[in-house]
């Protein structure tokens, strides 16, 4: 064994006991490496190679030592000192390196601004060394960091540069991905419609190549998205369960699973399985079938993630709902805060939930009365006033009942529902037959004249 490959293993034992030492080793590796390949001797071609790997071998178990420490700035260092090691390797080898060391960045919390900034210089290196499928690699994981920490203009600017590369040089897999980032950058701040239409963009690309299993689940999971957002939860549902079909079938469990593979790179999504199940399970809810919950969680496919947390969150949701029961839905979003107000599609759809119940418990208190004091209603739906009386005006706007606010009372004055009153539409009516008959009789006359 050589003194190097012992050194691999001596930095290898002591990563758990004494990090420290094993720090400086895999640099001492790191260094003697670097010095072989530059002393001005030429190297045999065997020497160079095995050089070569004791390299990479010392670049990756460095990265993942600094992922176990949590330590994100020393793996950007990392991932910047294995440059000279990438600019002497083959190109395909040094995109795989890099993914495998930022990929150790999503184990260390807060790490995002980091992240950014380390795939802002590596993509100007890429540029500067003309490595154009490198640098559209980073461009994406760029986009999808940008996507994550919600910041849409700087995303939207990468995701137009990077498509008219990538329509150029004609890059379909690439071109799925980005397709799909940008459905998903617009749905973040609002702009439906041009979700939709990007979504469909990637679905196109996808057409015309084999799509991995993987990227099909995320497409899948991204229209389910959008036909909630449109209330159309049965078309939505059925998108989901392909989604969650296919990631546990690939085995993609968490919700920091990877959603979508490319050729050399990776679309990282906060939804594996189990948030495709959440979401399906949330359009049962949506779709006034709270009782169906319980039987989804039974199939084979769902019965290992039964007893999480997350989906003990939407139970609750669907307890509450079944039973129209606003205090226990309230209770349910604050015990499960974490699981249901991370996710942006859950949150929006629990708060017009939370608004549909409120509005049929209000519509309960009020129905058998003419007058109620708001006092009253706010304290029996266990509500603030202010917030009662606001949701009373707009439900009165919006005819869900019929009254008056009387604020200088401090009451609610309900009517009866108005009949419709046909007279002046049955008046209108006889008049038009009439003004026939007039007509017919004056084209008679004309000819008889």
């Amino acid at each position: 064994m050589s003194s190097i490959a012992q050194l691999l293993e001596k930095a290898k034992a002591s990563s758990s006991k004494n990090p420290k030492e094993a720090e400086g080793i895999y640099k001492q590796i790191l260094s003697t490496a670097s010095a072989s390949t530059s002393n001005g001797e030429p190297p045999r071609d065997d020497e160079q190679a095995q050089s070569l790997r004791d390299q990479e071998l010392a670049l990756v178990r460095l990265g993942e030592l600094y992922r176990d420490q949590k330590n994100a700035q020393g793996l950007a260092e990392v991932i910047t000192q294995s440059r000279a090691f990438m600019s002497s390797t083959a190109k395909a080898k040094t995109a795989k390196l890099i993914r495998t060391l930022l990929d150790h960045f999503s184990a260390i919390p807060d790490s995002q601004k980091i992240q950014i900034q380390t795939l802002t210089d590596n993509i100007a290196w890429a540029k500067s060394e003309k490595r154009i499928f490198l640098k559209h690699s980073l461009e994406t994981r760029l986009v999808a960091l940008q996507l994550e920490s919600r910041q849409y203009a700087p995303a939207l600017a990468l995701i137009d540069t990077l498509l008219t590369e990538l329509k150029r040089l004609d890059d379909k897999m690439i071109l799925t991905e980005v397709h799909l980032l940008e459905s998903r950058v617009y749905r973040g701040i609002g702009n439906l419609a041009k979700a939709k239409a990007a979504l469909t963009s990637s679905r196109t690309a996808a057409n015309s190549i084999y799509c991995p299993p993987t990227l099909q689940a995320a497409l899948d999971l991204q229209s389910g998205i959008l036909h909630a957002e449109d209330k159309d939860y049965t078309t939505a549902y059925s998108y989901f369960f392909e989604a969650f079909e296919n990631m546990s079938a690939q085995g993609v469990d968490g919700l920091e699973g990877k959603a979508g593979l490319g050729e050399g790179q990776e679309v990282k999504a906060k939804e594996g399985a189990l948030g495709a199940l959440k979401y399906m399970l949330l359009c049962k809810v949506m779709l006034n079938l709270p009782e169906d919950v319980n039987s989804l969680l039974t199939i084979k496919l769902a019965l290992k993630y039964a007893n999480m947390r997350d989906v003990e969150s939407m139970r609750a949701i669907a307890r509450a709902h079944q039973g129209r029961n606003l205090a226990d839905l309230e209770k349910a979003l604050r015990d499960y805060r974490a699981e249901l107000s991370s996710d942006p599609t859950i949150r929006s759809h629990l708060a017009a939930l939370y608004d549909t119940l409120l509005e049929q418990n209000l519509l309960r208190i009020v129905e058998p009365y003419s007058v109620v004091e708001i006092a009253y209603v706010a304290e029996t739906v266990g509500q603030e006033r202010q917030a009662v009386e606001a949701k009373l005006s707009q439900m009165i706007l919006d005819k869900v009942f019929y009254g008056v606010l009387d604020q200088g009372r401090g009451c609610l004055l309900v009517y009866e529902k108005p009949e419709a009153d046909n007279t002046y539409g049955a008046a209108i009516g006889t008049l038009a037959e009439v003004g026939k008959v007039v007509e017919s009789l004056y084209a008679k006359t004309v000819r008889i004249a």
